[in-house]
This record gives C-alpha cells, sequence and structure tokens, in this order.
C-alpha cells in the first residue's frame, strides 16, 4: 500500500473507504491494502453483531420491567419496546445472514438487560430468571408483552 493511502487511513477513514473502492473498481487490485480490508470487513461484522445484541439488550430490559412492575408500565416503555423491534427486524432486512445469530445475540444480551432493568426499577437482579424465558419469536412479535 503506498503511502498516501496509510495517510488516508489514518486522516480520513471515509476517504480510504472511497479510495479503495476506487480500486476495486477499476481492477487495480494489485493496489488493495488487502490484510486492512479484512480486518476492516471483520470490525463491521462485529459492529453489526454489537448492534443487534444493544437492540436485545434495551428490549429485553423494557420487558422485563413491563413483566415485573406491571402497576409502572408507561406510553415510554412502550414505545421503546416498539422501537427496539423495529430497529431488530430493520437490522435483519439490511443483513439476513445475523438471522441464525439470534438466538446467541439473545443471550449474550440477557444479563445486561437484567442489571439494566434491576438499576432502573430498584428491584434486586436475583428476582429476574436466570436465563431469558422470551423467545426470539417473542421479542420481535408486535403483540407480545409479558403478564
Amino acid at each position: 500500500m503506498n503511502i498516501q493511502a496509510t495517510m488516508l487511513y489514518e486522516q480520513d477513514f471515509y476517504g480510504w473507504i472511497q479510495y479503495h473502492l476506487d480500486l476495486l473498481r477499476q481492477g487495480r487490485l494489485a493496489e488493495l491494502h488487502i490484510d486492512r480490508l479484512i480486518e476492516e470487513l471483520e470490525g463491521m461484522a462485529k459492529r453489526d453483531r454489537h448492534e443487534l445484541v444493544s437492540h436485545f439488550i434495551i428490549l429485553i430490559a423494557h420487558l422485563l420491567k413491563w413483566q415485573y412492575q406491571p402497576e409502572h408500565r408507561s406510553g415510554s416503555w412502550r414505545g421503546s419496546v416498539i422501537e427496539q423491534r423495529k430497529q431488530i427486524t430493520r437490522q435483519l432486512k439490511l443483513s439476513p445472514s445475523l438471522r441464525p445469530y439470534l438466538g446467541d445475540a439473545l443471550q449474550e444480551a440477557y444479563p445486561d438487560a437484567v442489571d439494566i432493568a434491576s438499576d432502573e426499577t430498584g428491584l434486586r437482579s436475583s428476582i429476574f430468571p436466570d436465563g431469558c424465558e422470551y423467545t426470539v419469536e417473542q421479542l420481535l412479535s408486535k403483540e407480545f408483552y409479558p403478564e
């Protein structure tokens, strides 16, 4: 990789991407910095998985609060549930290959969701189940609100 491309990577990541897209379009494959491209593509995949987990954390936390503090249910909680479901659905439309990862994402998200629900409700985390009792299908269903 030439010095100009190295400097571009360090100073203007978007410009670096555009530069490499131009190289690809022109078939100038020998000029690509393959190792760095691989590294960046792997990072993008991790960010997509992380984003999915983040949406599940918020969704599950609000559903736990909904279930364990029914007297405090609010439009805000419902709005957050709706928004997170939409975000997950949108992400799956853009990247359907994330679908097999949904179960793992749910399991990864659950402990953080319990921490948030506990912090926001004042309830001890030990009152929540050890593992997520909601299925992926329930979590993504517009109709599902635990009682």
